[in-house]
Order: structure tokens, then sequence, then C-alpha cells
């Protein structure tokens, strides 16, 4: 029997992310492949950092999501090759804008030499920024602070 693999996709995809409540895991490209094998589905996710502590709760959600609309599935966890930021969706960008994370622009969109520019306030555009710290509230974001604006804001670091 086929199964909807885009309708499965569309279910994982929506689950929100644990520490980014405004956004999915799909906007983050955190879903990798629904497959079909035989009358089994699977689906795998790579998390956004390896050591991400959300890997377990973002595993669970998405078999409760799954398990809500009757699917069952096989949801595994891989870390190879590495999530990039590249896969966040420009939805999921324009999200993570919206309440105040900067994200960083598309690989085709970065400079051919990567310096290390300011980063773009999310609230007003300056960027007349400085980082706060090397690391803010999880290990793939940092701390920033606009001079223009005066806010505070967070930017996911380029990987």
């Amino acid at each position: 029997m086929a199964l909807d693999l885009d309708a499965i996709r569309e279910i994982a995809a929506s689950v929100d992310d644990p520490e980014l409540p405004h956004v999915t895991i799909g906007d983050l490209g955190i879903v990798r492949a629904v497959e079909q094998h035989g009358d089994r589905v699977r689906i795998t996710l790579t998390p956004t950092y390896t050591g991400c502590p959300a890997t377990e709760e973002i595993l669970a959600d998405v078999r409760s999501a799954l398990s809500a609309a009757h699917i069952d599935a096989e949801v595994t966890m891989v870390m190879s090759p590495a999530w990039t930021t590249d896969w966040i969706t420009d939805a999921g960008r324009e999200k993570l804008r919206a309440v105040g994370i900067a994200p960083p622009a598309p690989a085709g969109q970065q400079p051919s030499v990567m310096l290390d520019l300011p980063v773009a306030c999310p609230r007003c555009g300056s960027r007349r920024t400085h980082r706060i710290a090397d690391f803010g509230a999880t290990a793939c974001k940092a701390p920033y602070r606009c001079n223009a604006c005066k806010e505070p804001f967070e930017s996911f670091k380029s990987l």
C-alpha cells in the first residue's frame, strides 16, 4: 500500500521546535527524509547542533504528532551530514527575524571571503551591532546588542 509521504512530511515538519516554539522543525530544515520501506515509514531528522539538548524532545514530539494522525513510523536522528543553516527555509528566516533572532544568509548570499561582519539587527536593520558573548541560551546562537536601537537580540551562528 502506497502511503502519502508528502502528507506525512507535513505532519512531521509542522512540529514546533521546543527551544523556538514560533518556528517549526520544518522551517529549520531538521526533517531530512521521509521514506517508505514496504509498509513502514521511516523519518530521518538532523538536529541543529550535535549537542542539542532538545533532541529527545523533538523525537518524542514528532512521534506524538504522527501517532495522533494514526501513522506508525520509525523516527530517527542522524548526525551526518551535519545540519547547516542553509537548510533554514525562507519562511523560517522570516519567523526568526520576526521574534528578534537574526538568521544567517543562505550560502549563496554569503560573501565569498568569510569576514566577521556585523550582524544586521532584526528589529531596525542597522549593522551597528556587537556580539555580547560567544554563546547564548543555546550553543547554536550568540547574543548581540544593536548600537542604533539599543535592543538585544540573538543570531544563529553560520554552520
